[in-house]
């Protein structure tokens, strides 16, 4: 029998590297590794990036010792213990292979991949009783504020839920979608319901569980793209609920936020890109007791949302050889609800969750081939690729 993956780890800092060195991994990646080596539980031993002056400054301004512009070779020479994955989305099922083929835990930043069936692929390389696992970065759910009240949902001390708003309203100019991978099935993936509001679906869909059919809309209003930059979906979830869904790029007033009606309370989450204790309301009805309402308003000592959070969670899973959240089943539910979305917009029918698998056409591409939405065939040899 294969020991545990957490049976290496023990007694020593995990060996971390980072893949691709732009703003995500300067900002978000980088300081969390840090944090965590400062409490010894990390070490950064290396860095990856296709241009080469690039990673040779980020590991000079970030201590790090080794610098590549070769993902393989990085993996044999260093055999890391955990892979921070923080390029473009096309790149992520390639990389995280890779990764997983080398023995390496995997933390890949949203959106995960481009479809279903590249998640499926990454999946089917992880390790079986205790590891590799990819996990998916969903920072969101992590945090005191999510924890409370997933937990009080989970209890139903408000009582059942019943209705749901889920909006994430942001803005992008046409400088934005200049950047030529930007808009792009190919490239990205997918418009501001993949690479925008993915995070506040995937919240929504940790707070009231497994959603059961979606109907969406989806539109080009503003922006010359291959995407949408406006989408709105009804989600109908497995325990009665019914929620909203608004996804945008077209809102100068930006704002992310989940409203969730309970029999016995309202909880809201208002913010933009992270969220504290004070960003989290609950109203009670009328008649709830004065001391049940204060025990649901306790949050507890204030852990925002962020990286570090997801990241400390993901290393005690390591070391326990355990499977991460937002890994396997877990992290690909909100791109599943993605995909239902993009399906049911572009051939407005009603989509259920689990009908799409191998043999449909939105499995492996999320426009589906759709008329009016896929992308024109491009001549071989005149392809973009992200920068």
């Amino acid at each position: 029998m294969t020991p545990p993956a957490s049976a290496p780890l023990a007694g020593r800092r995990i060996r971390a590297a980072v893949i691709g060195t732009g703003a995500i991994a300067r900002g978000s990646h980088l300081p969390a590794l840090d944090r965590l080596a400062a409490e010894g539980e990390t070490e950064v031993v290396a860095a990856v990036d296709i241009d080469g002056a690039a990673v040779e400054a980020f590991c000079a301004e970030g201590g790090i010792p080794h610098a590549y512009t070769d993902l393989e070779r990085m993996l044999a020479e260093q055999r890391p213990d955990l892979v921070t994955i923080c390029t473009p989305p096309t790149l992520h099922r390639e990389q995280s292979v890779a990764a997983l083929r080398a023995g390496a835990w995997v933390w890949c930043e949203k959106p995960p991949v481009p479809t279903l069936a590249d998640y499926d692929a990454v999946q089917a390389e992880e390790g079986a009783d205790g590891g590799p696992y990819a996990s998916i970065v969903f920072q969101h759910r992590f945090g005191s504020g999510a924890e409370h009240v997933r937990r009080l949902l989970a209890e139903q001390a408000m009582g059942r839920p019943l209705v749901a708003h889920c909006q994430t309203t942001w803005y992008r100019d046409t400088a934005y979608y200049a950047v030529p991978w930007r808009g792009r099935w190919r490239t990205e993936g997918g418009g501001p319901a993949m690479g925008h509001g993915i995070h506040q679906m995937d919240l929504l869909l940790e707070l009231l569980g497994p959603w059961s059919e979606v109907r969406a809309m989806a539109g080009r209003l503003v922006h010359d793209v291959e995407t949408e930059d406006v989408s709105t979906a009804l989600v109908r979830f497995e325990n009665g609920a019914m929620a909203t869904i608004v996804n945008s790029v077209l809102s100068p007033d930006e704002v992310s936020r989940i409203r969730i009606d309970c029999e016995r309370a309202t909880v809201e989450l208002t913010h933009l890109y992270g969220h504290s204790n004070d960003n989290w309301r609950i109203t009670p009805a009328p008649d709830v007791p004065g001391d049940r309402a204060a025990a649901w308003q306790d949050f507890g000592p204030d852990v925002p949302s962020s990286h570090l959070a997801q990241l400390r969670a993901l290393v005690a899973s390591m070391r326990a050889g355990e499977r991460p959240r937002s890994s396997g089943a877990d992290g690909r539910t909100s791109l599943e609800l993605v995909t239902a979305l993009y399906k049911s917009a572009f051939t407005d029918a009603t989509v259920e969750r689990g009908e799409i698998g191998p043999g449909d056409p939105f499995y492996t591409a999320l426009h589906g081939g759709a008329p009016g939405w896929a992308p024109a065939a491009v001549p071989l040899g005149t392809e973009e690729v992200p920068a």
